[in-house]
């Protein structure tokens, strides 16, 4: 009796258990994390809204496969933290590819190549051409946790860390800092056409790495990272990819 009784039961709950199980990989919308500190990728603009060409992307990329792609704001030092612990399904955040971050996440197709620089007040523009010529022991701003970060470890300087890259250009331009270091773009974008520093700050010479920018997912989650990919591949296909570029003035 127990035997047939069991075999009632399995058959009563196959059903309810298919559709829990299809009611899994029915997910349409998905979770990306972004820093909103770095435009033109990401910022908050004047009216407090969040902005920029990797929260108009994702979207996007959503859209041309037919998921729900969300963008939501997060502090840099947990972002990646949160992403491990599943908080959110991606990270979009003007992340490089690093082979340390490699051994935790998985990368898309790149989105954009852009490198450090290192950005001075411009009356130190004829003594400082390069990151070469700080003197040692110099007082260098950056962004914990960032690859400038991590890339200003091979020079003979004095990193003090930040929260977000503008609090660095202020504390520089108080003069407590020689310089400060940020990707390209961002110094671009951030600095050089800010009106309130075009007068003020200059970038010293080339930028002294050279970095790939991708979507980040969970270590091994290829489904989601196999739909960001072609998403990717279909707006690059037609037009809409660089159109973004060529909006937010990134070559």
């Amino acid at each position: 009796m127990k035997k047939y009784a069991l075999i009632a039961i399995a058959l009563i709950l196959l059903p309810s258990m298919l559709f829990a199980s299809g009611a899994a990989e029915e997910k349409t919308e998905y979770v990306f994390a972004t820093d909103a500190t770095w435009p033109p990728f990401e910022y908050i603009d004047e009216n407090g809204n969040l902005t920029g060409f990797e929260v108009e992307l994702v979207p996007m990329i959503g859209e041309a496969i037919g998921k729900t792609f969300v963008v939501q704001n997060i502090p840099w030092d947990t972002i990646f933290a949160g992403l491990r612990n599943g908080q959110y399904d991606g990270v979009a955040s003007g992340v490089t590819i690093t082979e340390e971050r490699k051994a935790t996440i998985d990368f898309s197709t790149p989105i954009n190549n852009q490198g450090q620089v290192l950005i001075i007040p411009s009356a130190k523009a004829d003594a400082i051409k390069s990151i070469n010529d700080l003197p040692e022991g110099a007082k260098v701003g950056v962004q914990i946790g960032t690859t400038g970060d991590f890339a200003l470890e091979s020079y003979p300087v004095e990193i003090r860390r930040y929260d977000d890259i503008g609090l660095a250009i202020e504390d520089m331009l108080n003069g407590n800092l020689d310089g400060a270091v940020c990707d390209s773009l961002i110094a671009s974008d951030f600095v050089l056409k800010n009106e309130n520093y075009a007068d003020l700050l200059t970038v010293a010479g080339e930028p002294f790495t050279a970095e790939e920018i991708a979507i980040g997912v969970q270590k091994g989650n290829t489904e989601l990272l196999d739909m960001i990919n072609e998403g990717l591949q279909i707006l690059m296909d037609n037009g809409e990819f660089d159109a973004l570029k060529d909006k937010w003035g990134i070559i």
